[in-house]
């Protein structure tokens, strides 16, 4: 069993992992592979950004735990299949960050944050293949709003972007009464993605994380709607036999028993 003192270097959680995957290691542990461990990276994130939007610094950081788990574990089974090491993810990782930070590791100058993002893009597109989008490097699987959030203020970087918040406002607008008129039901979804894509441009203006944003939301209205049906038991009511009418002053009841802000 390792000391506390041990417990807080990296090299004993590589060793663990290892140790787990090894010959006489865990069962569960050596059957993984980096497939099948896809959904629990997904879940860890998630996890991470629970904990982010709940404020929890003590959650954040056991959680943050259990995401350096995921990585480890798959350095792990890449270097046992001769596919890289950690190392190779460390050295790879220190290197990026070296080459993009010139007005730190060099002898370039900036004036503000804004001009580093700049040079940050700019970096980036030499490190890019001849031929290949600036936006290839967006993961696809990103969740949709978090993706449009991301090309949108890639693309801005180069100046692809509207002038004013005005104009992108104008644009909603447009894009309301372009799905009122969509005739089908395609027609109706193909308008709808780009209202929703609108949206995220104008969340980005303003400085909004549209994902954000709306996971609070989603969480609002469970809270919300948990506590209308805590009512109803309480008062022995069916919630299923309420008209809508009733049913909106319980949901501004349990709005209203919330905290402000």
């Amino acid at each position: 069993m390792s000391s506390p003192e041990e417990l807080h270097k990296f090299d004993t959680l590589v060793g663990i992992i290892a140790r787990l995957r090894g010959p006489d290691g865990c069962p569960w542990d050596r059957k993984q592979t980096h497939t099948s461990l896809r959904e629990n990276l997904l879940s860890e994130c998630y996890e991470v950004l629970a904990a982010l939007d709940d404020g929890d610094t003590d959650q954040l950081g056991e959680e943050l735990g259990d995401l350096l788990l995921q990585i480890v574990l798959h350095a792990q089974i890449a270097s046992e299949a001769g596919e890289f090491t950690l190392g190779d993810v460390v050295h790879s990782i220190t290197t990026k960050l070296i080459h993009r930070h010139p007005h730190i590791f060099g002898n370039r100058t900036v004036a503000d944050a804004e001009e580093v993002m700049l040079n940050w893009e700019e970096l980036k597109e030499e490190e890019r293949e001849d031929g290949v989008s600036m936006l290839n490097g967006v993961p696809r699987l990103m969740p949709a709003l978090s993706y449009s959030y991301e090309v949108q203020k890639r693309v801005a970087r180069v100046g692809f972007d509207w002038e004013n918040l005005d104009g992108v406002i104008d644009k909603l607008v447009e894009e309301i009464g372009e799905l009122r008129q969509a005739g089908n039901l395609e027609q109706q979804a193909h308008e709808f993605g780009d209202l929703l894509f609108t949206l995220v441009n104008i969340a980005r203006r303003m400085g909004i994380d549209a994902e954000a944003a709306l996971r609070k939301t989603n969480q609002r209205f469970y809270r919300r709607f948990s506590r209308m049906e805590e009512i109803c038991r309480q008062r022995g009511l069916n919630l299923r036999e309420l008209s809508l009418d009733e049913q909106d002053v319980l949901w501004e009841e349990a709005k209203g028993e919330e905290r402000p802000g």
